[in-house]
C-alpha cells in the first residue's frame, strides 16, 4: 500500500513548487509530435526501401540514407521529431525526469490509432491487451518513483559513471549489429535504440542543468558529444526498426524502455531513491516486467509484424 505521507509529500512539493506543472502540457505536445513524426518517418524509410529494391531489416545502407534525405515523408517526419525534443528538452526544463519522460507513453495510443486508420488495419484484442500493458505499467512504474524518488545534485563522479555506462551499451549493441544483424528482427533494434535513448534523456537533464547554473566545463562538453553520438546511434536503430516493424510498435518500445532506463538511472546511479520502501521495490519489478511483458505481446501480435 502506498503511505499516505508519500501523496503529501508530492502534493507538498507541486504547492511550493507549481511551476513544475509547466512541464506537463510541454512534454504531452511533445508526445504528439513524436506519434506524427514516427509516422510519417516510418513512411518514408518504407518508400525508400522500396524504391532501392534493397532489404534494409538488417541495417540501412548508405545509399538508402542518403534517399531518406531527399524523400519529403521522412524529412517532414524528421522535422516533427525535432519539434518533440525541443518540447521535451523545455519540459525537463521545467519539471522533474520522472514526471516528463513517462508522458511520451500517449505517444504510443496516438500512434497505433494513426497507423490503424491509414493503412487500415484493425488492431486485434492482443495487440489493446499489450498497448494498455505498456502505458500502465509505464504510468505504475514512474508514480511509484514520482513517490519515493527525489532529484539530486549530480556529481562529477555520478557523470563518469553514466558516461562509461553508456560507452558499455553502444559497444554491446555495436557488436550486436555487426555479427547479428542479418539474423535480428525490429525487437533488437527497438529495445537497442530505447535504452541508448534512456541514457540521452539522462544526459541532456544534466547538461540543461549545468547550463542553467553556468557550468558549462570541459565534462559538459564531454556530455554534450556523448549525447549527440548516442542520439545519432539510437536515431539509425530506429530508422531500421520501422523497415521491419510498425510505428507503433517502435514507439510502443521506445516509450516503455526510455522513461524506465532513465529513470533507472537515477534510482541506481543518482541515488534518488535511497531508502525507498520495501513495497516500492517491488512495484518497480512488477511494473517494470509489465510494460516490458507489452511491449513482447505487441511485437508477437500485432496484425502488420504476423506472418
Amino acid at each position: 500500500m502506498f503511505a499516505s505521507n508519500d501523496f503529501n509529500d508530492l502534493t507538498a512539493e507541486f504547492v511550493r513548487n507549481p511551476s513544475q506543472l509547466i512541464g506537463i502540457p510541454l512534454a504531452i505536445v511533445g508526445a504528439v509530435f513524436l506519434s506524427l513524426g514516427a509516422q510519417f518517418q516510418h513512411r518514408g524509410v518504407q518508400k525508400v526501401e522500396a524504391s532501392s529494391g534493397v532489404d534494409a531489416r538488417s541495417g540501412l545502407n548508405v545509399g538508402q540514407l542518403k534517399q531518406l534525405l531527399a524523400r519529403p515523408s521522412w524529412v517532414l517526419g524528421t522535422l516533427m521529431l525535432g519539434f518533440a525534443i525541443a518540447f521535451q528538452l523545455t519540459a525537463l526544463v521545467w519539471s522533474p525526469l520522472i514526471i516528463v519522460q513517462p508522458l511520451g507513453a500517449i505517444a504510443l495510443v496516438i500512434t497505433a490509432v494513426l497507423n490503424a486508420r491509414i493503412n487500415k488495419v484493425k488492431l486485434n484484442h492482443a495487440s489493446v491487451i499489450a498497448i494498455a500493458a505498456c502505458v500502465g505499467g509505464v504510468g505504475l512504474f514512474v508514480t511509484i518513483a514520482a513517490l519515493v524518488a527525489g532529484e539530486k545534485a549530480v556529481t562529477d563522479q555520478d557523470l563518469y559513471t553514466i558516461l562509461i555506462m553508456l560507452a558499455a551499451v553502444l559497444v554491446l549493441f555495436g557488436l550486436g549489429f555487426v555479427f547479428f544483424r542479418r539474423r535480428s528482427k525490429a525487437l533488437f533494434f527497438i529495445l537497442a535504440a530505447g535504452i541508448i535513448y534512456g541514457f540521452v534523456a539522462t544526459l541532456a537533464k544534466v547538461v540543461i542543468n549545468r547550463i542553467m547554473n553556468e557550468n558549462f566545463d570541459w565534462l559538459t562538453m564531454l556530455c554534450v558529444v556523448a549525447l549527440l553520438a548516442a542520439t545519432g546511434i539510437g536515431a539509425y536503430f530506429v530508422q531500421t526498426a520501422y523497415s521491419s516493424g510498425p510505428p507503433d510498435l517502435v514507439i510502443a518500445g521506445l516509450t516503455v524502455v526510455d522513461p524506465m532506463v532513465a529513470v533507472a538511472i537515477g534510482i541506481v546511479v543518482l541515488d534518488e531513491a535511497s531508502g525507498a520502501p520495501l513495497w516500492a521495490i517491488i512495484g518497480f519489478a512488477v511494473a517494470g516486467a509489465f510494460a516490458v511483458w507489452g511491449v513482447f505481446q505487441l511485437a508477437r501480435h500485432h496484425p502488420q509484424v504476423q506472418p
